[in-house]
């Protein structure tokens, strides 16, 4: 194969690209894969599965190009031959977009002998060997190998290719690096020694947070910069994820990523179809108006990395297809270049389909919801990534009850979030935002105060940025409450019992009290404040016949208040949300949505009748809205792979119309039907016969 360096003719390139740049494949290649994969076959595959994008290995661990960069390492197996190249012709030939890959997270030994100073290296001072092939090793992401020979990488690639953008893979690095350099560095700009723990209240560790941030935040901007020089309509492009906005101050993002690439490929272990589309709503929650793209495998995404394989078409389609109903645009990637099992590709191809069918109503219109949760980014920052799951199952109890509610909501960042924001929503949930400042807290009182409604939980702002103590709540007069004891825990056999009747205990015929949390915070109700639940003091759980009460329930286990504008509160002062994400009794599920109804005062605008889960999104336009089901009814919802597609039973979408519209068109998109609805007053009710895996009733104005 021919050098195509010299042939690729680039083509007259504009800064938005980005914006038909809709359904992406991404090949990551082997070593060998020079001799033994056959771009004609991929080329195809573009083709077939409809991309209009494409994202290609093209260097830093190995370069699939014949790189002049000095120890850049090129494939053994190139030859004479120009495998990136290629691949980038014969995507320009079907005018799609082309995004380079880099990947700098490791280097090989004749690297590593010129540059020592290029490895990451462990607390106890050695040189760190890749954890999964010993023979090559780790990089250090805050020094110079990504600053000044990745940074020489990427300006050849972008001279020499017709390219887009650079992707890069795995570039924020794996954990403290205590090279050297990173001690000097780090030592000198923040006074501290690097840190050996991941303590939220070690001075330490809070200052490596912020000057990691703040060094690869320089790296983001620099390598951007680069790119621009050379291509001006060009970025470079960091691969993220929901935490990974955390690497960033957001002015940056803003500046240098048009749009968001969120690697969560599929699900491991235990997690939940719905997963694929919380990614969409976490981007959306700081970023609203960027796209955002959802890498997905088509092998399955478990512990022990079986990359180079095939999960079920199911499986693949619908961590696909979910992300794409809450707006992410679909990217499918594929380890290695051989294709020995073909079985993905017609799945991929026809969810790809599927999404060309709907991208043009759906894609004008905005999502809209009347529920939000704020995304804690502000509490997350502080902490270490397994204390961050901890506090992050509090988020994933409120979102599953949300999504078996049937209820559509959107998330909002507390470091984006203003009274503006947050007043497009009439109902605001904190299910555990540790970490709020004085000034965040204002603006969600102040949010209240107006006449919207709140419901908080658990720890929320109880610590200030930093991670330290408050004496009092922050959201204590919003809330009605003031903090007598901070969060104990874990503890084992708790109750809260049911008081006077009320809409928020409704449900519970039979039952004089429901399983308690395991984490607990002692509060004092004020003012006018009604408490439909009251902790019943713990007590223990062994031996069996001392398992009973001692005393009656008297401390609040959750506080409602009303104001005079009309705004109503409600706060838990126990895990709610990681209590029911951990044991998922239906009890709880219940408590959620009693409490979201009970703060919405009215009927939810859009709600989902029907037995089964259906995970609900809501767009509006300038001449109607569209409702997307996303059928989660399957016995492998929260288990992975989905074997097959299990079509639902009937549902029943209700739509409160906006004033003033006399006529509705209804249509289901995904069947091509027209549904069947029926006008009751201001509310719309359309009958979905069923759905298979996703459907749309788009609603139009006549």
């Amino acid at each position: 194969m021919l050098d195509t360096k010299s042939t690729t003719k680039p083509t007259l390139r504009t800064s938005d690209w980005y914006k038909s740049a809709t359904r992406w494949t991404q090949l990551t290649l082997a070593e060998d894969d020079p001799i033994r994969f056959d771009p004609e076959q991929w080329i195809d595959i573009f083709r077939r599965t409809q991309s209009n994008a494409v994202c290609l290995s093209a260097g830093g661990y190995v370069a699939y190009y014949p790189s002049k960069v000095p120890l850049h390492y090129v494939s053994k197996y190139i030859e004479n031959t120009d495998p990136f190249g290629r691949l980038v012709e014969g995507a320009r030939a079907l005018d799609m977009h082309v995004m380079a890959r880099v990947d700098p997270h490791a280097i090989h030994q004749d690297a590593a002998d010129a540059h020592p100073e290029w490895i990451a290296v462990d607390k106890d001072g050695n040189p760190r060997r890749h954890w999964a092939y010993p023979d090559v090793w780790v990089t250090c992401a805050y020094g110079d190998y990504n600053n000044v020979f990745m940074l020489d990488v990427v300006k050849e690639i972008t001279r020499d290719y017709d390219i887009d953008a650079v992707f890069a893979n795995r570039w924020q690095g794996h954990g403290i690096c205590y090279c050297d350099s990173c001690r000097s560095r780090f030592g000198a700009e923040t006074g501290h020694e690097l840190p050996t723990t991941t303590e939220v209240d070690d001075p330490a560790w809070q200052a490596w947070q912020g000057w990691r941030r703040k060094v690869l935040t320089n790296m983001v901007i620099s390598w951007d910069e680069a790119v621009k020089a050379i291509k001006p309509h060009a970025s470079f492009i960091p691969n993220m994820g929901g935490a990974s906005l955390m690497e960033f101050d957001l002015a940056l993002i803003e500046k240098h990523c048009p749009f968001l690439v969120v690697d969560h490929q599929g699900r491991r272990g235990l997690e939940p179809v719905w997963m694929s589309g919380r990614n969409a709503k976490r981007m959306r929650a700081t970023f609203p108006e960027r796209p955002t793209i959802l890498i997905t495998s088509v092998g399955p995404e478990e512990e022990h990395r079986w990359k180079d394989s095939v999960t079920t078409g199911p499986e693949i389609q619908s961590w696909m297809m979910n992300g794409a109903a809450h707006g992410m645009l679909p990217w499918f990637t594929k380890f290695n270049g051989v294709v020995p099992d073909e079985r993905w590709i017609a799945p991929v191809a026809d969810a790809f389909a599927v999404h060309a069918d709907l991208e043009p109503v759906l894609a004008p219109m905005t999502a809209t919801a009347e529920i939000a949760l704020i995304e804690p980014s502000t509490t997350l920052k502080q902490f270490s990534p397994e204390e961050r799951r901890v506090i992050e199952a509090d988020d994933l109890g409120f979102y599953h009850a949300l999504v078996e509610a049937g209820l559509p909501f959107e998330m909002i960042s507390d470091e984006a979030m203003t009274v503006e924001k947050l007043n497009r929503f009439k109902v605001v949930v904190l299910p555990n935002a540790v970490c709020l400042s004085d000034a965040q807290c204002a603006v969600l009182s102040d949010y209240v105060a107006a006449g919207g409604s709140l419901i908080a939980a658990s720890e929320t702002a109880t610590r200030t940025p930093d991670g330290k103590r408050r004496t009092e709540i922050g959201l204590a007069d919003a809330l009605g409450v003031t903090l007598r004891a901070h969060a104990r825990g874990p503890v084992k056999n708790t109750y809260v019992e049911l008081t006077d009747a009320h809409p928020v205990n409704a449900g519970y015929e039979g039952a004089r009290r429901i399983i308690g949390g395991t984490r607990l915070l002692d509060v004092a109700a004020t003012g006018q404040a009604e408490t439909p639940f009251l902790f019943v003091p713990d007590f223990p759980d062994l031996p069996m016949e001392e398992v009973y009460p001692r005393e009656a329930a008297h401390a609040p286990a959750v506080i409602l208040s009303e104001n005079a504008a009309g705004g109503r509160t409600a706060y838990v002062p126990w895990n709610l949300g990681a209590t029911f994400w951990q044991v998922l009794a239906a009890d709880h599920g219940r408590l959620i949505d009693n409490l979201v109804r009970w703060t919405l005062r009215d009927e939810p605008a859009i709600s989902v009748e029907g037995p089964g889960v259906m995970d609900v999104a809501a767009r509006t336009g300038d001449n109607g809205m569209a409702v997307v089901l996303f059928n989660l009814t399957n016995p492998m919802m929260m288990k992975g792979p989905i074997r097959s597609v299990e079509p639902s039973a009937p549902q029943t979408v209700n739509v409160r119309l906006p004033d003033g519209i006399a006529g509705v068109n209804a249509r289901l998109l995904v069947s091509g039907e027209k549904a069947d609805a029926e006008r009751v007053g201001a509310v719309l009710r359309v009958r979905v016969p069923s759905v298979e895996l996703l459907e749309v009733v788009h609603l139009t104005w006549a």
